[in-house]
């Protein structure tokens, strides 16, 4: 299948091998971006047609959050395993913008959830047209992308991104039944971060080897590598929110303190802390009751209790998992690029 040209030049869309390229934090995607570059173009004109609409509001609001910044990760991944088994054909494209549209909508939908006010540096959809233009447009893109992935003509990849979006849903309905509960166990937080973030990671990767009509043991193989990936990058991100800088989350540090999302640092802190330290975090995450220091006083505790290094210890094990996982494949340069991007994810905490 072939890319259909764009609808309307109107919805312009970054070009993920020239996004980020002064930060330094972006060197280990660089080998993934060029290798990904003609297919990646690609993806951008199906992208722009897809999302194209008469209802002006549509478009508009898309491009906003698509041409917001995002690595495309995703995307890229599909491009890259599809290219690591062999595969030589355009099949790869609408699928890898499928798992675009899906990340979107969700990303969409959690901002209303999450009542975010930042998204990548700029401000979120809901803020600027509302919270029911984010969802139903959020709503069309979901659409869009299921009215892709059946023009390829695989019940496979079908099955395997419909499977992706109901288990994506099921770990934010997880999460939101953990918010504001300190005392959820790691368990239960590894399985939000397993169906929240890993799903489409483990999709984007195994859609590769699914068009390229690759044996078991490489599907079982690159969804390994996706799953351990995605868990990498969801444990990063958690670990920013306490100890990084905005440039390097793309939203305000401590949102996910002030959201009341319940993530390892807390976890831990709270596992380890005092009758007095429990009990600032049953005020502040339990009841929501956050004045103007208590940032301040979690990222105290959170260091305290070398919370970020802990979390950072567990994303390098789960990147190490993901190495393995590639082992079977041969040395190539798809393969060196599949690995500096599990470099590119840790580093981002270091």
């Amino acid at each position: 299948m072939t890319a259909p040209e764009p609808v309307s030049k109107s919805l312009s869309v970054n070009n993920p091998s020239s996004a980020n390229s002064s930060n330094n934090s972006a060197t280990g995607l660089d080998k993934l971006l060029e290798l990904t570059k003609e297919d990646m173009s690609r993806i951008n004109d199906l992208i722009l047609a897809e999302a194209h609409s008469s209802v002006d509001m549509i478009p508009k609001l898309a491009k906003h959050l698509i041409d917001s910044g995002g690595k495309r990760i995703r995307p890229m991944l599909t491009c890259a395993t599809a290219r690591l088994c062999g595969y030589q054909g355009l099949d790869h494209i609408p699928l890898a913008t499928s798992i675009e549209f899906l990340h979107t909508a969700t990303l969409l939908h959690d901002d209303v959830v999450d009542e975010s006010d930042m998204r990548r540096g700029k401000k979120t959809a809901r803020l600027l047209w509302g919270n029911q233009a984010s969802v139903l447009v959020g709503d069309y893109l979901l659409g869009q992308s299921f009215k892709i992935m059946v023009s390829v003509g695989s019940l496979e990849a079908l099955k395997i991104l419909s499977n992706a979006s109901a288990i994506i849903a099921e770990g934010e309905v997880m999460q939101l039944a953990a918010t504001n509960n300190p005392e959820i166990s790691e368990d239960d937080y590894m399985a939000v971060i397993n169906s929240k973030t890993a799903a489409l990671f483990v999709a984007a990767a195994e859609l590769g080897a699914v068009v390229s009509n690759r044996p078991e043991k490489e599907r079982d193989a690159l969804k390994q590598y996706g799953e351990n990936l995605g868990i990498v990058f969801q444990l990063v991100d958690d670990a920013l929110d306490y100890h990084g800088k905005a440039a390097e989350l793309g939203k305000d540090v401590g949102d996910d303190f002030r959201e009341g999302k319940i993530t390892l640092p807390v976890i831990l802190a709270y596992q380890q802390g005092t009758d007095q330290e429990q009990k600032f975090w049953q005020k502040t995450l339990g009841e929501g009751n956050i004045e103007e220091n208590d940032l301040q006083q979690a990222i105290d505790l959170t260091t305290k209790y070398a919370t970020h290094e802990e979390t950072m210890a567990r994303a390098r094990n789960f990147g190490e998992k993901a190495r393995i996982s590639l082992e079977i494949f041969p040395d190539n340069q798809w393969k060196d690029a599949l690995l500096h991007v599990v470099d590119f994810c840790i580093e981002r905490g270091n």
